[in-house]
């Protein structure tokens, strides 16, 4: 058991040093994407699937509320939080609008949209991407694997943040990690840095 404990830790910081390496540029693009996002009165819609649904209602409450300093509220919105709303276009609709049809009707141009998703290929988040261009929205993308489809769609003004792993649960830790660095870095870029 200890050995399949160092090994699950050994990759998992392997693969954090590797993003760190490969993707620290896109993090800091889409970290200062988001600070002219806030700046011009725009908001975060960010929605994921599987999974990803937790670690897009953890980025948006660190934008609400805080993640290490304190400061103003910042717009953010989770796209996967209203039951009631994703019950009731899942049956009117179908599963492939369950985020696009909130893109429509809550998204502004200069807002941005956040998505989450290990493979790329989940046709809600498709039908999301394709929903904000629709809008005009900018889009940020955590992927992983080979990008998937998503890869495809986006456009030269989105940012896609590909995490250089396979393993669903790697991509998934270090999809949290690049979250957390993003606040941290929009805090420090609209309030400052706490440290200095």
């Amino acid at each position: 058991m200890n050995t399949r404990i160092d090994s699950i830790f050994d990759e998992s910081m392997k693969l954090f040093n590797a993003t760190k390496l490969e993707l620290g540029p896109s993090i800091e693009h889409a970290a200062s994407a988001i600070v002219q996002c806030l700046l011009s009165d725009g908001k975060i819609l960010a929605c994921g699937d599987g999974i990803s649904t937790s670690l897009v209602q953890h980025f948006s409450s660190l934008m609400l509320n805080r993640i290490e300093t304190e400061r103003p509220s910042l717009p953010a919105i989770a796209l996967t939080t209203d039951h009631a709303t994703i019950a009731s276009i899942t049956n009117d609709y179908g599963f492939n609008e369950t985020f696009s049809k909130q893109i429509r009707a809550l998204g502004h141009e200069q807002d941005t949209l956040l998505v989450l998703t290990t493979s790329g290929n989940s046709s809600n988040i498709v039908q999301a991407v394709q929903a904000a261009h629709d809008r005009e929205i900018m889009v940020i993308a955590l992927t992983g694997k080979e990008g998937g489809d998503i890869a495809r769609l986006l456009s030269s003004q989105d940012i896609e943040i590909r995490v250089p792993a396979s393993n669903e649960a790697r991509i998934l830790e270090t999809q949290l990690l690049i979250l957390h660095a993003l606040c941290e870095i929009i805090d420090s870029q609209l309030f400052g840095d706490p440290e200095s």
